[in-house]
């Protein structure tokens, strides 16, 4: 494999083009609904997410297939994706010194080398999430793990092919293998307040952040860690979702042995009896949760006055995350990345925005038709800056099912890089 394609993995996720729309989607887009873990407390052991339909595993088999979810995911049941197409894995040969480049080159990459270094895996998910709660979190994703950069993109999906994904992910539980009743009743006679006691003595705040949770301990830095803690800390969700992802026995099995649900997490066996690790769940689901603040997109900004080059917006903007999916077969793995020839679902756009003229030349519609990316929306933002705006409004949680915003399952773009596009394209596009 060469090294320069490697490089076009360093935002693999961003794979859809800034062509893609509604039209895109197995079914309608749903708005973004509100979750238990955003609504403040309770008590009570939490009914976070709404009944769904069964779904279909064989279908939602199909779907992962279909999606290339192990080009990120490991566990998915597929074979694993070739080495030249697994995001992650790239990353991590990157990481290690392993993948086979110029020492200068290996230098530069790994100071920039933030994205999808870890990304959980989703053996076992079955024993570990609840189906309701897989469906929704497809059809809405949010950031559950603050610590990773990269969140789960959103896909071109509907509801019916959600809810056949979250029952193909979650066919095989533990006790339906082994013919075993889970409890009724798993934190009777459990203590909140000696769990919260617990929660801190065997430093649970390590690795995981709990948010709206009053006076937990703070996640530590990961800057100078050992690989494992890094990824440990990386990977650990906040416990705020943890009522809406996670039934209470499933959260008592998982703290007390987690690698007996799930071989090779990072996740650490903490030593504790049984009777502790109730606690600490009764503690995890039941603990008093501030509201959320209301998240908001940030302020757009007014349109440059001095003249901007192309030159300088494709060092700041396209160069940095844009092209490493949209971009010419000689950058990005030989076929011009997922945004261009299509991949994770989506439909082949022919968008390159690698080179001026690449650009000029616009993506392709779902006809077949060539389309400009400078063409303005109903809002009047051309199409490339409306895709930038929609992603941060999907950070604020207010997906646009008209626009899916770019980087896909990537940091927004600052509202700085967004002003310096849309001046450019105001002003005619110097080059």
């Amino acid at each position: 494999m060469r090294a320069r394609p490697l490089l076009a993995l360093l935002a693999a996720l961003a794979s859809g083009a800034a062509g893609c729309t509604s039209e895109d989607a197995r079914g309608s887009a749903p708005a973004t609904a509100p979750r238990a873990s955003d609504q403040g407390a309770g008590t009570a052991a939490p009914a976070a997410v709404a009944a769904a339909p069964a779904g279909d595993p064989a279908r939602g088999e199909r779907l992962v297939a279909e999606l290339q979810c192990n080009r990120c995911h490991d566990g998915t049941g597929q074979a694993p994706a070739a080495r030249d197409a697994h995001c992650v894995q790239c990353h991590q040969d990157i990481a290690a010194g392993r993948f086979q480049a110029p020492a200068a080159a290996m230098k530069r990459w790994n100071e920039n080398l933030v994205q999808l270094r870890d990304v959980p895996s989703l053996a076992a998910a079955g024993d570990r999430l609840r189906r309701d709660w897989i469906r929704a979190f497809l059809l809405s994703p949010h950031d559950v793990r603050p610590r990773l950069h990269a969140t789960m993109p959103r896909l071109a999906i509907g509801p019916e092919q959600a809810s056949d994904i979250a029952a193909y992910l979650t066919r095989d539980r533990r006790d339906r293998r082994e013919g075993r009743e889970r409890p009724s009743a798993p934190l009777e006679g459990a203590s909140a307040a000696r769990g919260r006691e617990l929660y801190e003595a065997k430093g649970c705040g390590t690795c995981h952040a709990f948010s709206g949770a009053a006076g937990v301990t703070a996640v530590a830095p990961v800057k100078g860690m050992e690989k494992e803690t890094r990824a440990a800390i990386a990977l650990a969700p906040d416990l705020r979702h943890a009522r809406d992802r996670m039934e209470p026995a499933d959260l008592v099995a998982w703290v007390l042995d987690p690698a007996a649900i799930k071989p090779g997490t990072p996740m650490p066996q903490v030593p504790m009896s049984p009777a502790e690790a109730r606690d600490i769940a009764a503690f995890v689901v039941t603990a008093e949760l501030s509201p959320r603040a209301p998240a908001s997109a940030p302020e757009r900004l007014p349109l440059l006055s001095r003249r901007v080059t192309y030159a300088e917006v494709d060092r700041r903007v396209f160069r940095v995350t844009c092209r490493h999916c949209h971009s010419e077969p000689d950058y990005a793995l030989g076929d011009g990345g997922p945004g261009n020839t299509g991949g994770f679902g989506f439909k082949p756009r022919g968008l390159n925005l690698a080179t001026y003229e690449g650009i000029a030349a616009g993506y392709v519609d779902d006809q077949g038709e060539r389309r400009s990316v400078f063409s303005r929306g109903p809002d009047g933002a051309p199409r490339l800056v409306a895709a930038l705006l929609a992603r941060q409004a999907e950070e604020a949680g207010r997906a646009a099912p008209a626009v899916r915003g770019m980087p896909l399952g990537l940091p927004a773009v600052g509202p700085e890089e967004i002003q310096l596009v849309e001046s450019w394209i105001a002003q005619g596009r110097p080059q």
